[in-house]
This record gives structure tokens, C-alpha cells and sequence, in this order.
């Protein structure tokens, strides 16, 4: 079975057919029913939310499916059942599985036990769903994510750098993730991505200096210093102070850099609001293309999962079923995390 549990479950080849979806989806939102009947998606959530939960929410009602959300503070994920055994009674009513949850071995243990796809909807390693969504606004900004720069400047230990660095990578992109000594990506993450960079002229470059990892940017990114469960002390955040992307920190970057943030934002912290405002924020329309993103990834887990089990899919051609053609299946790495 096919999973999308982090970024490199996708070839670079795979990512820009999801890609195309995602774009089809922005311009047709209504025509593709991967779910229609209505097949329905379980949607877990053992964090709080709310992009992740909306936009998942509202992209399998388009997708012609139903949303059976679960928190797992009121089902048996929060009260001592096994992950094995929950994903193996989820196969049994729903067609996919998407989950928001903490540590990526526990996803690895769902997706082993599952028949039916699963998606990450955040991990601590991992954000891949807001990555193709990060990509789709890149696309849509410059044309290609080829050649582009895109510094990440901020905790560059946790999920959203690692997702930038493979990701990224995988889109041909050169990857500056700046950050203080302690707060960097694990070395052998970034090996991974440097691999996957050197099939598609893209490259990662870590630095402890914000400055020079936004120099000469095309885009500019950054994500909350304290994300859930993380330390809040004055401490880190005297550390993380300055890599705050403010009016001077942006003003290194490329005329008219595009800004991101995968939001919540703490504004007055890794982000000012002039630059949260600002007229090169895309953080907005980056938002926005959660949805059209993870209708994408859903469709197309979906549509290869039903491929496996009765061959090829009949029917019309969709924007779907044209990029399957051009970039093969998903290919999942369970069980690999930083």
C-alpha cells in the first residue's frame, strides 16, 4: 500500500505530477470524484488544528467524499488501543487515512498496519502536505520552482526545514535553511536531500548566519518558534531572535522575494507585521493552496491504490489520470524518519 508520509515519498517526477493536479484542481475544483459514492476518509487529530483540519475537511466534500473526523481525545487513540490495531479496524470503513499527530514512528506504525492509504497531516519530523502547497504558491509566483532560491530562516530542527530541504530538493530548488547552532537540520537529512538535489540541479545549504542564508533569495520562509510541545523559555527564544524575518532581514533577498509562513504566526516574533502584511507576503494565498493540494495528493493516493486492486482505472481522462501517466505511482519509505 501507498502512503505519503513524508516528502521523498514522492520522486521529483511524481511531486510535479501531483503538482499539476493540484494546479488542474485550482482551475477546476468541482471535476474530479475520486470519492463519489460517498466513499469516506478518516481524519485523526491527536493535535489541535485548524488549516489542516478545514482544508481536509472541505477537500474530500469536493472530492464527492465524507470526512469522518476523529479526535483522539474522545475515541480509543487516547485511551491505551494500539495504533496497529486502530489502523486495522480504520481499513475495514474508510478508504484513506489521514492523521495530524506527534512522532513519526507512531505514523510508521499506522501505515504498516493499514490496507488503505495514509496521508501525514503534520508530524514532528514531517509537514509534506503544507510543502506541496508551499510549492504550488512558488508555481504559481515564478512560473517553475526550478533554479529558485528559497531560504528558511528560524527553529530549522524540526519539521518545516526538513520538509523544505527534501521538498524542495525534489523541486529543483536551491534550499538555504539558516538557523542557530542546536536548532538544525539532523546531517543525515540533509545527505538525503543533497541526494535527491543532485538529479534535479537543485542543492541545500545549511548556515548558522540568517543573513547569508536569505541573501539573493527568491523566497523567504519562516514558521512559529514554539510550536506544540516545544520549550517556550526565554531562552530559546533569545537564541531564535535573530533569525526573526523582519524589513531588514528581507531586504537581502532578491527584489520582491515572495515571503511564507506556513501559519499560526507569532507575530512579533519570527515574523513582524510589516513584513506578515507586507506587500511580498504570500503567506495568504500559500493558505489557501492547502486545499487544492491535499484534494491532489488524495486523489492521486487514491486513484493508484484502486489501480493496484483492479487494474487500470476505466473512464474518462481526468487531470488526474493525465498525470499519473506522466509521473508513475507513489512510492512510500515507511518507517524512515529523522
Amino acid at each position: 500500500m501507498r502512503h505519503f508520509l513524508r516528502d521523498d515519498d514522492l520522486s521529483p517526477a511524481e511531486q510535479s505530477a501531483v503538482l499539476d493536479v493540484a494546479a488542474a484542481m485550482v482551475d477546476a475544483p468541482h471535476r474530479d470524484k475520486p470519492l463519489e459514492g460517498p466513499r469516506s476518509v478518516a481524519v485523526i487529530f491527536e493535535k489541535p488544528s485548524l488549516r489542516t483540519r478545514v482544508s481536509f475537511e472541505v477537500a474530500i466534500a469536493e472530492l464527492g467524499g465524507h470526512a469522518v473526523v476523529l479526535d483522539a481525545q474522545t475515541t480509543h487513540f487516547g485511551r491505551g488501543e494500539t495504533i496497529e490495531d486502530a489502523g486495522r479496524v480504520l481499513s475495514g470503513y474508510v478508504d484513506a487515512i489521514v492523521i495530524r499527530t506527534f512522532d513519526d514512528q507512531r505514523l510508521a506504525a499506522l501505515a504498516q498496519a493499514a490496507t488503505v492509504p495514509v496521508i501525514n497531516a503534520l508530524t514532528d519530523g514531517y509537514h509534506p502536505c503544507q510543502l506541496l502547497a508551499d510549492l504550488l504558491t512558488i508555481r504559481q509566483l515564478y512560473g517553475s520552482t526550478q533554479g529558485r532560491t528559497l531560504a528558511y530562516v528560524g527553529d530549522a530542527a524540526f519539521n518545516m526545514a526538513n520538509s523544505y530541504a527534501l521538498a524542495g530538493a525534489a523541486a529543483g530548488m536551491h534550499v538555504r535553511i539558516g538557523g542557530p547552532s542546536g536548532y538544525l537540520p539532523d546531517p543525515a537529512l540533509v545527505t538525503r536531500a543533497r541526494a535527491i538535489a543532485s538529479s534535479t540541479g537543485g542543492w541545500v545549504t545549511v548556515t548558522d548566519d540568517p543573513y547569508e542564508a536569505v541573501r539573493d533569495a527568491d523566497v523567504v520562509a519562516t514558521d512559529t518558534w514554539t510550536s506544540m510541545g516545544q520549550d517556550e523559555s526565554a531562552e530559546r527564544v533569545a537564541m531564535l531572535t535573530p533569525y526573526q524575518l523582519n524589513a531588514a532581514l528581507l531586504a537581502v533577498a532578491k527584489p520582491g522575494a515572495a515571503v511564507l509562513h506556513c501559519l499560526p504566526a507569532h507575530r512579533g516574533e519570527e515574523i513582524t507585521d510589516e513584513v506578515m502584511d507586507g506587500p511580498q507576503s504570500a503567506v495568504f494565498q500559500q493558505a489557501a493552496n492547502r486545499l487544492p493540494a491535499q484534494k491532489a495528493v488524495l486523489a492521486w493516493l487514491l486513484r493508484q491504490a484502486r489501480s493496484d486492486t483492479r487494474g487500470r482505472t476505466g473512464g474518462a481522462t481526468s487531470s488526474v489520470d493525465t498525470a499519473n501517466k506522466r509521473g508513475g505511482s507513489i512510492v512510500s519509505l515507511v518507517g524512515s524518519a529523522a
